[in-house]
């Protein structure tokens, strides 16, 4: 969900004597850091749920509403118009480990898990004002787990579609945790003489907010632009170099077909 699991790609068991990744597990989803979320069909099946109710609930922006259906048919245009996928080709920009699945961990739960929890205690507490302002975020957040999912599960999409998404929605998202902060720090006040569940709550919303805007800020800024961007499209390139001289040899090796027989001349009568 922060892009880390397209980048890393899936985790698999390695082929004997190889530093590759087993294809039948890339290919189930087994293991591994873009696995981990993919493998978890019943949190996917809750995040569509989640959609379906902050889509009827009103309190999602149209815009914001649109905006994965956008996304989704642009994937499927740039893949088959402008960056189609060559077969063959690695999917992988970097080698997962222990980094990359602790800060994939740190954004489910800074970005996902909390936000969902304190949605949920904004409802139970009646503060509209709290719930209207994180919906968006986690929102268009679960539109992008299940879209980073369904295109690590399918080959038609290559390198440059599968980093454009994550960078596209964190953009995109960057606009509604702007709108959350806002009204965090504007709205959302203490009440004369507050409990101590009030306090907690207050000082938990706004530590809520500030570590989204600064893991995903940062998450854009500090690793899709400048890291996973160039290098996804620099593997990308040189796959299809690879891919055209293959062709151009394959070509080369074709038989050459037989010219057709000469035809006499009819004899003048």
């Amino acid at each position: 969900m922060s892009g880390a699991t397209l980048a890393a790609g899936r985790w698999g068991s390695k082929r004997h004597g190889e530093g590759g990744y087993d294809e039948r597990n890339s290919r189930s989803g087994a293991g591994g850091l873009g696995g981990m979320m993919g493998s978890l069909r019943v949190i996917e099946l809750q995040l569509v749920a989640f959609i379906v109710v902050f889509s009827a609930s009103g309190l999602v922006p149209v815009a914001d509403l649109l905006f994965p259906i956008f996304i989704t048919l642009y994937a499927f245009l740039l893949s088959a118009a402008i960056f189609p996928s060559y077969k063959g080709g690695d999917l992988q920009v970097f080698k997962g480990n222990r980094l990359f699945q602790g800060y994939v961990i740190v954004g489910t739960s800074v970005g996902l898990f909390l936000p969902l929890a304190f949605v949920l205690g904004g409802f139970a507490r009646g503060n509209q004002q709290a719930v209207r302002s994180a919906t968006p975020h986690l929102f268009l957040l679960s539109c992008q787990i299940l879209t980073e999912n369904l295109v690590n599960g399918l080959q038609i999409f290559s390198l440059p579609v599968r980093v454009l998404l994550p960078i596209l929605y964190s953009a995109r998202r960057i606009f509604s945790l702007s709108d959350w902060v806002q009204s965090t720090f504007t709205l959302s006040t203490l009440p004369q003489d507050p409990t101590f569940e009030a306090i907690a709550w207050f000082w938990f919303e706004r530590g809520l907010v500030v570590a989204n805007a600064v893991y995903y800020v940062g998450n854009l800024f500090g690793f899709l632009i400048p890291f996973f961007l160039p290098r996804a499209f620099e593997q990308y390139f040189e796959q299809k170099k690879k891919h055209e001289a293959e062709e151009i040899e394959r070509k080369s090796h074709l038989p050459t077909p037989a010219a057709p027989p000469n035809v006499e001349n009819k004899k003048a009568k």
